[in-house]
């Protein structure tokens, strides 16, 4: 099994790419960085990291010839497991707000707004405890009360309450993972996350949705 961490300059791929080959150990997948559109198409699954600005994510995924026309093949036609960390899940949503309106892939309905958290810092960042929402099999062994590692300022408001599988606390609920079909996206860094973010990737590598 071959597991594709789409390289577009914008994501903090080394310390993705330790976390998912630890794992790919594991479980038998050869986990590679690449900017390639047709290795990327022709993946067994497809990791889409992301940091910084929504705007700036998409122009720089924009910019890879060919890149998102490959994600829309394998993922939307061939239903190839895709995994979004932080900004990769929040370009997940039909349009974002950060600076300037910006489309999104539009896979998961919903918007990426500001986070309002009156009397808290934002950009929401550090250890929060996540609340599971509904089962998924990337979440199987997560509790509510486990910790998970979030860096962020925007949050992705889901359009279907049936594709918000996890959320945390910060002055309200805020998304941290989002699903449905093959595609599964996290607000926290799985990579960053310990324990908890190694389970998710490992379960992440066994899905057969």
């Amino acid at each position: 099994m071959r597991v594709a961490l789409v390289d577009y300059d914008s994501g903090n791929l080394h310390s993705a790419e330790k976390a998912f080959a630890l794992m790919g150990r594991e479980t038998g997948a050869e986990v590679f960085v690449t900017a390639d559109p047709e290795a990327v198409r022709a993946a067994d699954r497809i990791v889409l990291p992301g940091d910084g600005a929504f705007p700036a994510c998409r122009v720089a995924l924009d910019a890879v010839p060919g890149m998102v026309e490959a994600l829309r093949e394998a993922v939307l036609s061939r239903g190839v497991p895709f995994m979004g960390i932080c900004v990769g899940m929040q370009m997940l949503a039909d349009t974002g707000h950060e600076y300037r309106e910006t489309d999104g892939l539009g896979w998961i309905g919903g918007e990426i707004d500001a986070i309002h958290a009156p009397g808290l810092k934002v950009p929401h960042m550090g250890w929060n405890d996540l609340t599971v929402l509904q089962p998924h099999p990337v979440l199987e062994g997560i509790a509510t009360g486990d910790h998970a590692y979030f860096v962020h300022g925007w949050q992705f408001q889901v359009r279907e309450p049936a594709h918000l599988l996890a959320s945390v606390d910060y002055g309200g609920p805020v998304t941290a993972v989002v699903g449905r079909d093959n595609i599964v996206g996290t607000q926290f860094h799985p990579e960053k996350s310990q324990a908890v973010g190694l389970r998710i990737i490992t379960n992440f590598l066994r899905w057969n949705p």
